[in-house]
């Protein structure tokens, strides 16, 4: 818990060079210019989308292109788009795919509660179940209409509920939630491997999945 709580501030602290310049989020004509801040920070970072679904075409292309696949998702709704459709069809057959989603099962500790309770602030149709049964339907989607490729494996964490991770051996998109909006609103950064933020992306992931275990079938509908 300490080493994701860690990675999270980590990766704060390390993308701020590019947060604090507003103006630059999801620019295209100045992507040019975070890449140089990134290439003089060592940071990695190459570009910044205004919002979290601005980045899903990028996302599909480089999903195209993966050796092997990481998510990380807090209700995991991107899985089940037209992005990852080429996935779970067999189309694209990359050696392994690992994803995690929030324990969907009621439980005293639930962080997934906790999400709830945040975005419930500014959302009030977001009850504990609502956000709960849409993770067990994503869940029961991928066990479903997902073609494993050699290794494929779908587990869940009780963990804080702070971010989005999809890594491939190339690139990351990283979206830290907010207390006052969806995830979809938020900005998404996307970093390089080799480079710091790449390497704070798969920290979080691989964090999380120390810590998670198999989604069994009882978290399903």
């Amino acid at each position: 818990m300490t080493a994701f709580l860690l990675g999270i501030v980590s990766s704060l602290a390390a993308s701020a060079i590019v947060l604090v310049l507003g103006l630059l989020r999801g620019s295209r004509p100045l992507w040019w210019l975070v890449t140089a801040c990134s290439w003089l920070s060592g940071t990695g970072i190459s570009r910044v989308y205004r919002h979290q679904s601005s980045a899903e075409q990028d996302i599909a292309h480089d999903l195209g292109r993966a050796r092997w696949i990481k998510v990380l998702a807090g209700r995991g709704n991107i899985l089940t788009s037209e992005v990852f459709a080429p996935l779970w069809s067999g189309e694209l057959s990359p050696e392994s795919v690992h994803v995690l989603l929030p324990d969907p099962r009621p439980r005293d500790d639930s962080w997934l509660d906790r999400r709830s309770h945040d975005v419930r602030r500014f959302d009030p149709g977001y009850t504990p179940d609502l956000l709960r049964n849409q993770v067990r339907a994503n869940m029961a989607y991928l066990s479903r209409a997902a073609r494993p490729p050699r290794d494929f494996e779908l587990r869940s964490f009780n963990l804080p509920n702070t971010c989005r991770v999809i890594a491939t051996d190339r690139v990351a998109y990283l979206t830290f939630y907010s207390s006052t909006a969806h995830g979809r609103n938020s900005p998404c950064l996307y970093a390089r491997a080799p480079g710091l933020l790449y390497s704070i992306a798969l920290q979080q992931f691989d964090t999380a999945w120390t810590n998670s275990s198999p989604a069994l079938p009882a978290t399903l509908p």
